[in-house]
């Protein structure tokens, strides 16, 4: 029997497959049916088709995928649904959003080829990775989708953008596979998960692959271990009696337009915390340079220097050989023996991030990846261990804390609001709490107990989010957009209703 990653994303022609019974059956019922008739007004004909693709919470792991290592998401119910038809008669992609009161129709040639502009950062740019993505992996696969065609777009989503939910990544994953169905093509989900994390990249983020992976290979009811290089997903049942709740902290992270000060600033220090870790354990410089892209890959002669102090954790060789301060391009350069801007001179983002950084925390950033990495682990093996559910999800919950605390001390992406909220959940019952996602806003994920639920989620009604309804930034009717419990729920699938 094939692998789950190595079947093709699923075809269904009802949603009962994709969303259950009851009230979210209905709820996507009524979503479907507006998107069905909303396209047909904006285009004169219907939808030839629909993809959709979750949201994801990550548990454990954060900012280490683009490292080489595994992480521990989950999906959401929250989705991405693109509704889409081939246009022959037309030469342009056309791509509307329900929500047109926030996202104005964009237009686009039917040209696969297209520079995106990513000075002038617009929503349509994601369906264009989606696009781009498409037709070069069909390509280098030989398979002939024939001359650049028009496509009619309509697009839906229920993640909460800037949530750290992964609303960019559902949004890549739908249109990819959109687009793929369109054309009569159905690839292998970790051959979409793949290609997907390479098409986010178009829009300037160095992504690791997580989101695309856990979006496009989710499986209702269990979390995911996901692993690279190559991509495959391990399922993880997590312990009875908890839920994850999610809470947003209404401080928007906007990956995209900060990359060069955040996201990618963070992938920079990782790659150049790895080259200078590699050259003080022995390698050349120029070997070093060439070769050592993560800090996985020198994860070995850690390893083995730890070793020398009757140890395994990488973190040993941090603590000797990076220092504690920040280090300046000039100390970097002399410990290479080459300017950054010649190290990366073929990587666009990378010399964003040069031009604006004043130094580089490389010490607290391999600390962090080193430790979070070893967290994912010690998460998956307490969940198949023979210990109490009780007391799995005690660990869990200490787990989770740690993490917070590395993403907020060592790494730097935590903020204000997310730090009010990460305790306002300890203090009310969390097991554990930690912000999840990219950070610097977005949301933070807690631990509970299910049957204290209820009464966990009115606490932060009432401590978190009151205040914020009495300024005017988020209403009353739809706090309970910003704070719910999760179970997980099931990838991408192609509909057609």
């Amino acid at each position: 029997m094939a692998k789950h990653e190595e079947l093709p994303v699923p075809v269904f022609e009802t949603l009962d497959p994709v969303y259950g019974g009851g009230p979210p059956l209905e709820e996507a019922q009524i979503r479907f049916d507006n998107l069905k008739s909303k396209f047909i007004k904006i285009f004169g004909h219907p939808p030839q088709l629909f993809a959709r693709s979750p949201g994801r919470v990550n548990l454990i792991g954060e900012h280490i995928d683009y490292e080489g290592y595994s992480v521990l998401p989950m999906a959401i119910r929250q989705d991405t649904i693109v509704a889409i038809r081939k246009n022959e008669g037309q030469n342009v992609l056309r791509i509307a959003n329900l929500n047109d009161q926030v996202y104005a129709t964009c237009t686009y040639a039917a040209d696969p080829n297209q520079a995106l502009d990513l000075k002038n950062h617009t929503w349509g740019h994601y369906f264009i990775c989606g696009y781009k993505g498409f037709n070069d992996y069909a390509k280098s696969k030989g398979v002939d989708v024939g001359q650049p065609v028009g496509l009619d777009v309509l697009v839906d989503g229920t993640v909460p953008t800037g949530s750290g939910l992964s609303s960019s990544a559902a949004f890549v994953c739908s249109s990819t596979i959109a687009i793929m169905a369109a054309f009569g093509v159905n690839f292998p989900k970790k051959e979409v998960a793949q290609l997907t994390c390479e098409c986010e990249r178009h829009i300037g983020t160095q992504s690791g692959g997580m989101d695309q992976a856990i979006s496009v290979m989710g499986k209702a009811g269990f979390a995911e271990l996901i692993d690279f290089n190559p991509i495959r997903a391990t399922d993880v049942k997590l312990p009875a009696g908890g839920t994850f709740v999610i809470a947003h902290s209404l401080a928007e992270s906007q990956k995209a337009v900060t990359a060069a000060t955040n996201y990618n600033n963070r992938v920079l220090e990782c790659n150049l915390a790895s080259i200078v870790l590699g050259i003080k354990l022995g390698m050349k410089p120029q070997e070093a340079i060439s070769k050592v892209k993560t800090l996985s890959d020198v994860e070995a002669l850690c390893v083995s220097f730890a070793g020398s102090r009757n140890s395994s954790d990488p973190v040993i060789a941090v603590k000797e050989f990076l220092k504690e301060e920040p280090y300046t391009a000039d100390e970097i350069e002399q410990i290479t023996g080459e300017k950054l801007t010649s190290t990366f001179s073929r990587n666009p983002a990378y010399l964003d991030v040069i031009k604006v950084a004043k130094q580089y925390k490389l010490h607290q950033r391999a600390a962090h990846v080193y430790s979070e990495a070893n967290r994912v682990h010690a998460f998956k093996d307490i969940v198949s261990s023979e210990l109490s559910e009780e007391e799995k999800l005690k660990k869990l919950g200490g787990l989770m804390n740690q993490s917070h605390h590395s993403c907020s001390v060592l790494y730097e992406c935590s903020c204000p609001e997310l730090e009010e909220l990460v305790n306002i959940c300890r203090e009310n019952g969390a097991l554990g709490a930690r912000l999840t996602g990219a950070g610097w806003g977005g949301c933070a994920v807690a631990l509970v107990k299910e049957d204290i639920v209820p009464q966990f989620i009115r606490n932060l009604k009432e401590r978190f989010y009151q205040a914020r309804i009495n300024k005017g930034v988020i209403t009353e009717n739809n706090v309970d957009l910003y704070v719910f419990a999760s179970k997980p729920s099931i990838g991408a699938a192609i509909i057609k209703y």
